[in-house]
């Protein structure tokens, strides 16, 4: 941060926000204002250059297309390898969590390079299409409570030997590998499949994105009282009986 001003950048909206993810970027926003913090929002079109002095970027979901050309572009662009270089927070959101892995399968049937921010190499499974809602513990070590979200990809994702599970599935595909394990992250990039949007489902883990960014242990308290609402009712439905 620069000035006591926290910079957010949506990456890519007319490409990637195909399944509402860009609400993700109205939690993270509206949470830094509830603790006083200045937010500067910059909202980057596929046609713009991607800035590098960002603190929290957020990539969403999309089809097929808009997968290569955000892929193609962001490769192109450069702009988002040099901020991960400068210390910033990267979170994304299946079409742009494969994207931040080394490869994944793209329209046109071929393998398609991604940005190699996490060790993961995505293909399309051969079965059914992951749909449906999401409950998974996510790794102890961030701290944080269950995930409810909710998945729709083809996708499979396997993790390598630098990514750690972002969480393990209690109900529902994840990543689909059949290992139980859903999203990746290392110390500053984060991916997951999870719509819904997660970051409403889950706002703590967009309070954990602002304490990476500011660097620090713990955020003044916030009114929850609808974002827990929001999580009972979901966790709620998701167990209930088909």
């Amino acid at each position: 941060m620069s000035d006591n001003q926290l910079r957010l950048v949506w990456i890519y909206p007319d490409l990637l926000s195909t399944y509402g993810d860009q609400g993700n970027a109205l939690v993270v926003e509206r949470r830094a204002r509830q603790r006083g913090l200045d937010v500067a929002r910059l909202d980057v079109r596929s046609d713009q250059p991607i800035p590098t002095s960002g603190d929290i970027y957020l990539i969403g979901g999309g089809e097929d297309r808009p997968q290569r050309l955000a892929a193609e572009r962001l490769r192109r662009d450069g702009g988002l390898h040099r901020a991960v270089g400068n210390g910033a927070i990267v979170f994304s959101v299946c079409a742009g969590y494969q994207i931040l892995g080394h490869e994944f399968i793209n329209d046109l049937g071929q393998r398609e390079p991604g940005l190699g921010l996490l060790d993961v190499v995505s293909t399309r499974g051969e079965g059914a299409r992951c749909v449906g809602d999401v409950l998974a513990d996510i790794d102890p070590r961030l701290g944080l409570p269950p995930l409810t979200g909710f998945e729709n990809h083809q996708g499979v994702t396997h993790l390598g030997p630098t990514a750690r599970p972002f969480a393990q599935v209690k109900l529902g595909n994840g990543n689909g590998t059949g290992d139980g394990t859903e999203g990746a992250y290392n110390d500053t990039v984060f991916g997951t499949y999870m719509h819904g949007p997660v970051l409403a489902r889950n706002p703590q883990i967009a309070d954990l994105l602002l304490k990476l960014a500011l660097d620090v242990n713990a955020l003044p308290p916030t009114d929850d009282r609808w974002y827990e609402a929001l999580r009972n009712e979901r966790i709620s439905a998701a167990q209930e009986p088909a």
